[in-house]
């Protein structure tokens, strides 16, 4: 996700490039909320429960699949369904809910809608599996990666989508776009006047938000609406957020009705490592959940002329450049971050930036998922290799002359890059965001569906 070249995600905010839990949490344009609960589910603050036994691996966390499957998927029953997922849109059998829901023959899938990577994950970084009939089940793939509004609309129409389902695990970074596929589909939903039903998973860094806030001046694919860097919701409490705060002006409508199937079990406290969920990579440079934990800091990297580690096996935990020594981990360790540490490695990257050439560099450790801050890692890293290094540099896009620095889309504004150039200290950077994110923490409260200590 965020790949620098993919020159589709750099539109304008509101071109909506499609990059795109049983307690429902319904609401209706009139603002109506209502929560029901399945058979065998608990609600979010209270004890987990889970499907039925036998059906999957009891843990901690059920998520809002495993609840609509448990009930044999009865809140999508009468509608012809459209599905945007990939593969981690999976049960607690490991498999997939297209295929789930097509034997159990309740559900009347019209089509599903690949996003970036494509429905069964085939394709690499700004890559999709194209429109094709899907050989396991029989069902049409829409190719949606890339799609705006009215495309997507089309297709909805095309497919005569009644509701649509979205299940994809987020990775909890604004500039992770699937957000903002999600986002598209609520548009092209207002549009068909399709009811939206989003199948809820756990945010992987818990429900505590970090960052600074994107202004409109540097909306983009990777970050199309104001939110902070790091939101702290699930994809189904930023349903509701887009529902409330953004859609009438977008799309003249809030969606005609907004269905969450809730996670059971989970709290704000809870990071993925802790939910005893399988982790599905959501895209193949998203190993695993230390690889989320870091990324809303380490993927500003990507706005740097140093490698974010992508073609290594650990992206965005790897980070580094050929210009990088020792003094890099060295000043970093010193700092003793809370949730990280940080080792001296060097790696040579098969795709990316400096393909073939050996980096210097760092491998962040997460050592307590609970306490790692990964704005304060990131900007800590920054500060560092900017004052270390005479060779660092911010990684300029000529075909963008209104806004030619990747780091200003990633961060929110041009305010990060030129406190970090003119030599700000880590407690100047993140000072400066301070009240905006107690802003937007405060303006979400209404929206949230989980409680605990992080809310």
């Amino acid at each position: 996700m965020g790949n620098l070249d993919r020159r589709q995600l750099l539109t304008a905010a509101g071109a909506g490039a499609l990059a795109l839990p049983l307690g429902i949490a319904s609401a209706t344009t009139a603002g109506a909320s209502t929560t029901a609960r399945v058979p065998g589910g608990a609600g979010p603050a209270g004890a987990p429960a889970g499907p039925a036994a036998g059906s999957f691996p009891r843990r901690p966390v059920t998520t809002g699949a495993e609840r609509a499957a448990a009930d044999r998927w009865s809140t999508l029953a009468g509608q012809k369904v459209g599905v945007i997922t990939n593969p981690t849109g999976i049960l607690g059998n490991l498999r997939t809910i297209v295929d789930e829901m097509h034997e159990a023959g309740t559900v009347d899938i019209v089509g599903v809608f690949g996003p970036e990577h494509g429905f069964r994950g085939t394709a690499q970084a700004g890559g999709s599996e194209g429109t094709s009939t899907d050989p396991r089940t029989g069902l049409t793939v829409y190719d949606a990666y890339g799609a705006g509004v009215s495309k997507l609309t089309e297709l909805f129409r095309t497919a005569g989508v009644e509701t649509v389902v979205f299940d994809i695990q987020d990775a909890g970074a604004r500039f992770y776009t699937y957000i903002w596929t999600m986002y598209t589909a609520m548009r092209a939903a207002v549009a068909t006047g399709a009811r939206f039903v989003v199948l809820d998973r756990p945010n992987p860094l818990g429900g505590k938000a970090y960052g600074p806030m994107m202004t409109t001046a540097y909306t983009s694919g990777v970050g199309a609406k104001e939110i902070v860097q790091a939101h702290g919701m699930t994809v189904g409490e930023l349903a509701r957020y887009f529902d409330g705060e953004f859609l009438t002006a977008d799309a003249g409508n809030r969606l005609e009705e907004l269905s969450v199937v809730e996670v059971g079990g989970w709290r704000r406290d809870v990071t993925f490592a802790a939910t005893g969920l399988p982790w599905v990579m959501p895209s193949p440079n998203m190993p695993t959940p230390d690889t989320a934990l870091v990324y809303p800091g380490t993927g500003m990297f990507e706005g740097t002329n140093l490698s974010e580690g992508r073609g290594t096996t650990r992206p965005f935990e790897l980070v580094g450049a050929p210009y990088v020594d020792y003094r890099w981990a060295e000043r970093l360790a010193a700092l003793d971050l809370p949730g990280v540490g940080f080792r001296e490695a060097y790696f040579t990257p098969t795709f990316s930036k400096h393909v073939n050439t050996v980096c210097g560099g760092v491998q962040v450790h997460v050592t307590d998922p609970s306490a790692i801050d990964p704005m304060r890692v990131g900007v800590e890293m920054l500060v560092a290799a900017k004052k270390l290094y005479p060779e660092f540099a911010w990684r300029y896009d000529s075909y963008d002359p209104a806004r030619p620095y990747w780091v200003d889309k990633l961060s929110g504004s041009t305010r990060l890059r030129e406190q970090v150039t003119a030599g700000a200290s880590a407690d100047e950077v993140v000072g400066a965001w301070r009240d905006e994110l107690a802003a937007f923490d405060r303006r979400r409260q209404q929206y949230l569906l989980y409680r605990g200590p992080a809310a």
